[in-house]
């Protein structure tokens, strides 16, 4: 009898949190459900426990508690609650594994104290490594804990790269949909409203990371997360546009030989081959039919018209700070064009005065990092706030 492998899902109310909890329920000779989190979505929190009974669940939002803890404490789950006691528990859970699915630079601490206590990770939560990629690869480096990506993309990679161990890759070619407004340019662009960014043609996503998506910002922190978790440069890492989103990236080898992972778009293949890995676990999941799509197509990112990728370039070769600059940057402009604050096109506006604004530091510690995020955020407030013209 194959043992349960135990695992903590952080965002378990998320779009990726519940496709987990999908994947997990089809599997329940695999998979047992040791810690669940959540930010703010108390009721479907209690839901979810209630059907897959962890020993333990931390609610972010600390006015929740007393509600979670009603409903829970008789079934005899533990409840927690805030940032701080979520990072403490991940430390003392009994997980085998930690699916971060936790939403921008939120995952980056309780990333790192999985990494700290020995737990694999299955990462879903890309601004992990953007903000702090060169220490989050250290340390599981040092304590000999394996990443496995989440992210479509990233799995497509690992997958292509499984069996290649001793061939040098001459470069990575992410795939990228085009997003929404694929194909139009800046007078467009500037008019757009909220419900157009957030129809996002392939793929059933959250809303910050479909507005991510929209920019091309989440292809360009693909580029810096993928820069970590695979070892390479800026100079061997591609992308292509490919609005069928049935090739999900590629490797390309030195002798010319490309490898591609290909599938329909269904986030539940990446987390169920993450949390399974090295086995692949059969799946009722859609199969794809080659003859429904009788044509592949690609074409380059429009990098002058979609800033958010030249700028998520300029930080990956620049290095040091400036990743996390753009990430909290970019998450206090998304936050303020889902709150019709700031125009589409003031997102990349954001980012750049943010960068304008704030110290470079070559070599950060985990402190400076903290530090940045924190006064990036700040300025970045400021910035969206004092604008003259929103649209």
């Amino acid at each position: 009898m194959t043992e349960l492998k135990r695992v903590a899902i952080l965002g378990s109310t998320g779009s990726i949190g519940t496709q987990a909890l999908e994947v997990i329920g089809q599997h329940p000779d695999r998979f047992a459900v040791s810690l669940l989190t959540a930010q703010n979505n108390a009721d479907l929190l209690i839901e979810q426990a209630g059907i897959f009974r962890p020993a333990e669940v931390v609610i972010g939002n600390e006015s929740l508690k007393d509600k979670v803890v009603s409903a829970l404490n008789p079934l005899g789950i533990r409840v927690y609650s805030g940032e701080e006691a979520l990072v403490n528990i991940i430390g003392q859970s009994n997980a085998d594994t930690v699916l971060t699915a936790l939403v921008g630079y939120s995952g980056l601490l309780p990333t790192l104290e999985a990494i700290r206590t020995g737990k694999q990770i299955a990462l879903a939560n890309k601004e992990t490594m953007v903000v702090a990629g060169e220490l989050v690869s250290a340390l599981a480096a040092e304590n000999q804990v394996p990443i496995y990506p989440v992210d479509s993309e990233h799995s497509a990679i690992f997958q292509c790269l499984i069996g290649e161990e001793n061939n040098p890759v001459e470069k990575i070619i992410l795939t990228a949909s085009g997003g929404p407004f694929r194909g139009k340019k800046r007078e467009f662009l500037a008019s757009v409203t909220k419900a157009q960014a957030l129809r996002h043609p392939n793929w059933s996503m959250g809303a910050k990371i479909t507005i991510d998506s929209a920019t091309l910002m989440n292809k360009g922190l693909e580029v810096i997360e993928a820069r970590w978790l695979f070892g390479l440069s800026a100079s061997q890492i591609d992308v292509v546009v490919h609005p069928q989103s049935i090739i999900h990236s590629m490797v390309q080898f030195n002798d010319g030989s490309i490898k591609a992972q290909l599938g329909l778009p269904d986030m539940r293949l990446p987390i169920q081959y993450a949390l399974s890995f090295p086995e692949r676990l059969p799946s009722a999941f859609p199969r794809f039919d080659f003859l429904k799509f009788p044509s592949f197509t690609f074409e380059a990112p429009d990098k002058e018209t979609f800033q958010c990728l030249s700028l998520a370039y300029e930080a990956m070769n620049k290095g040091g700070n400036l990743p996390c600059i753009v990430n909290a940057a970019n998450e206090i402009a998304v936050a303020a064009f889902l709150e019709d604050k700031i125009g589409f096109l003031d997102i990349p506006e954001v980012i750049e005065k943010s960068i304008q604004r704030i110290a470079f530091i070559q070599n950060p510690t985990l402190q400076d990092y903290v530090d940045t995020d924190k006064e990036t955020r700040a300025q970045a407030l400021e910035i969206a706030g004092n604008r003259i013209c929103w649209t």
